[in-house]
């Protein structure tokens, strides 16, 4: 696979809104894209509005959902799918993923559930995301998420997810730390679980800092820098897969706008490295 097959390349950051008064020119020059949840952005006007449009006028943007709730009990929101088709659309965002969860209910629950491990949950749950490609009219990426519990399992992590992107013929958003987060939560090895994805269905990459909780137990938060481990594991996934577009996630405790550029730089210099290496994008194992 070329760098072509990518919505995007190099890499990116969460854009939140605490971040808009630090985005000059100067800044942002490491900063290949963006990532906004588009629930924060639809329908947004004023000042906010117009800085948003500035932006998506400038810079690549890309969508990760927030309320979708694709693996949920509950319908589908059809009518908050046709206002994100048009959100997408008015601008120009090049991509749209979400998370392999649910969140609601008869209302949102404001986490992210695990969907249970099983046969059912698969046909279940790539019925929905067939239903939203086909609405969108694009393809989409699922996240692999961080989870706490497995009530119902019937298959192993990896192999729902794979089973969930084969039927859903959808693609992947590899989240390298909430493998990480899984692993030591729920004791496995993270390089066996890089080595059972699926290459050619991965679009890109989430890396985040998390808390550490107990030796024994993560919890994913957005709200720390990334630790050795994590930019370990995104090494080894660089050397398994070539180099993937890779986005940094921070969702509060925010440090200085050059602390988090800094970690930006080290993306970069990860995916330089491999670059220089492979001379390409995807090597398939």
């Amino acid at each position: 696979m070329s760098s072509q097959s990518f919505p995007v390349h190099g890499a990116g950051l969460g854009l939140r809104r605490p971040m808009l008064s630090s985005l000059t020119g100067q800044a942002t020059q490491c900063v290949d894209f963006w990532e906004v949840a588009p629930e924060n952005w639809i329908g947004v006007g004023g000042r906010y509005g117009h800085r948003f449009r500035e932006l998506t006028e400038q810079f690549p943007f890309i969508c990760h959902g927030l309320s979708l709730s694709i693996g949920g009990p509950s319908p589908l929101d059809e009518a908050f799918l046709h206002k994100l088709k048009r959100f997408l659309k008015d601008h120009h965002i090049r991509y749209y993923s979400e998370h392999l969860s649910y969140c609601s209910d008869d209302g949102h629950l404001y986490d992210l559930l695990p969907i249970p491990f099983t046969e059912e949950a698969v046909h279940y749950v790539a019925d929905r995301i067939r239903r939203v490609q086909e609405i969108l009219e694009q393809r989409i990426a699922v996240e692999n998420v961080s989870y706490y519990a497995a009530p119902g399992k019937q298959l192993e992590e990896i192999d729902f997810i794979n089973a969930v992107l084969l039927e859903a013929d959808c693609d992947l958003l590899l989240d390298v730390n909430n493998i990480y987060v899984n692993s030591i939560n729920h004791r496995y090895d993270a390089g066996i679980f890089l080595q059972h994805l699926p290459a050619e269905r991965i679009r890109y990459i989430h890396v985040a800092g998390h808390y550490q909780e107990a030796v024994d137990l993560i919890v994913d938060t957005h709200g720390t820098d990334v630790i050795d481990p994590v930019w370990q594991l995104l090494d080894k996934t660089y050397q398994q897969f070539g180099v993937i577009p890779t986005l940094l996630e921070r969702d509060f405790n925010f440090p200085p706008f050059a602390e988090l550029l800094h970690e930006v730089k080290t993306i970069h210099s990860l995916q330089t490295k491999w670059r220089d290496e492979t001379g390409g994008y995807l090597q398939h194992a």
